[in-house]
């Protein structure tokens, strides 16, 4: 058995008082990253997350005082799932994410790249189908699929991340990139979402994650449990995995995996 320290050495805990102040640390920090990365012209992809933290982050954001200093055209934004509702329902990821974010900076309509929606006219399987194949015009030379600078992950408290819950197929399959889901352990049932591959290819994943009901979950995902039974124990970024936290959920957190620099 790894020890704990040995199981997430990669892994990084950012520890802030308030799901407040944690919102407005995480978006100092994407907005940092997303300058260096188009500083010099190259295209950032990211990959963004429903739920109340990840739209508190980008709301966070977009008041941010240096978020008009991004030259958001060199910005594609994707989701790492979606709800297969209609378009303007409440519950629709992308809608969250227009109203925090997107609708307040200059993005390009063409970059951002919504998952269909129910009323689009595509079938669930053809919502994954044609995701799939977008994500496919953005690939690289390794995979069929953009490699994303930051890829925001939410966390429940039974450790799913985007639409790969707890021991169900979804989260061990590796030659897909996106698929449908149905009879999803949470509301709504049906979704569209990636694969733990085409997550895990991201330079960095940063799951930012609030309440003590997450507490457990994320004590488990960094002392390396299975990740079909966590799956935030799976999720991992290429350079850094970095597990955005209030107090209320680090109370389980070994001080050790701390980092207060960040």
């Amino acid at each position: 058995m790894m020890s704990m320290q040995t199981a997430s050495a990669d892994k990084r805990v950012v520890v802030e008082d308030t799901p407040g102040a944690l919102a407005t640390r995480v978006a100092d920090r994407f907005l940092t990253r997303l300058r260096a990365r188009t500083r010099n012209g190259r295209i950032a992809h990211i990959a963004l997350t429903g739920g109340s933290m990840g739209a508190a982050v980008l709301r966070a954001t977009a008041q941010h005082p240096r978020v008009h200093e991004i030259d958001w055209s060199l910005v594609h934004f994707w989701w790492g799932d979606e709800r297969y509702v209609p378009r303007d329902d409440g519950d629709r990821n992308a809608l969250q994410s227009r109203e925090a974010l997107l609708d307040h900076i200059d993005v390009p309509a063409a970059n951002v790249h919504e998952i269909a929606a129910s009323d689009s006219g595509l079938s669930l399987d053809e919502a994954a189908e044609a995701y799939a194949r977008e994500l496919a015009g953005f690939g690289t030379d390794e995979h069929p699929w953009p490699s994303f600078a930051v890829c925001f992950l939410g966390v429940g408290p039974d450790g799913h991340i985007a639409s790969l819950f707890p021991d169900r197929h979804e989260v061990t399959v590796t030659d897909a990139a996106a698929l449908p889901v149905r009879d999803s352990p949470k509301p709504p049932p049906e979704r569209v979402t990636l694969t733990r591959p085409v997550l895990n290819s991201a330079k960095r994943v940063w799951l930012p994650l609030t309440g003590a009901d997450k507490a457990s979950a994320l004590g488990l995902a960094l002392a390396g449990a299975s990740y079909t039974s966590v799956p935030a124990a799976g999720a991992k970024g290429r350079k850094r995995t970095i597990f955005f936290v209030d107090e209320a959920a680090a109370s389980e957190v070994s001080p050790d995996l701390i980092d207060p620099a960040y």
